[in-house]
């Protein structure tokens, strides 16, 4: 089990995205659009101001932008395209590359109980990988199946959101690559 996380005040709700967008944003400029849509949305949230703003675009806005997405790519791709060598290589080494995060995460968080006061449970780690909200949610489930007091979902939505942040600004730096 883990110590309970802190209170986090409304100040600190409001400047992290404000800052991680300013930060991210000057160092990796390609990251603007993906970065800055996420931390735009969690200052929605988080304000409390425009209640029913947040609510549409994390609702109807988002399975609307979804299906869009989804048809748009679906309409451009034939089986042809899909079923080549080249994309099936790409399927893999996704998965390969999702399987080494989570892996590599416990790991880690194994690690860092050597060098830390404070132990931490190493599945958090686990959650270091951009499915929100799922990899935390596994590691909830997996938590409470070892112990049923055991609540690791807040402790695991950190590293699941670091996730997030990394691969948007990975991306923004392969965009910048191109």
């Amino acid at each position: 089990r883990m110590e309970s996380t802190r209170k986090v005040s409304d100040t600190e709700k409001l400047l992290f995205p404000l800052v991680s967008m300013i930060f991210i944003i000057l160092i990796v400029p390609r990251a603007g659009p993906l970065i800055g849509m996420f931390m735009v949305g969690n200052l929605f949230r988080e304000s409390g101001v425009v209640d029913r703003l947040s609510d549409t675009a994390g609702g109807d806005l988002m399975n609307i932008a979804t299906i869009f997405l989804m048809f748009s790519v679906g309409a451009s791709m034939s089986a042809g395209v899909i079923l080549r060598v080249e994309t099936i290589g790409i399927l893999l080494l996704g998965l390969v590359a999702f399987a080494a995060g989570t892996a590599f995460g416990t790991l880690f968080g194994k690690l860092m109980n050597y060098f830390t006061e404070e132990k931490i449970n190493p599945m958090i780690g686990a959650a270091g990988v951009s499915a929100v909200p799922m990899a935390a949610r596994n590691v909830q489930n997996l938590g409470r199946e070892a112990d049923q007091h055991n609540n690791l979902l807040m402790h695991a939505m950190g590293p699941n959101l670091a996730g997030v942040v990394g691969s948007a600004t990975v991306a923004g730096i392969l965009l910048g690559m191109i």
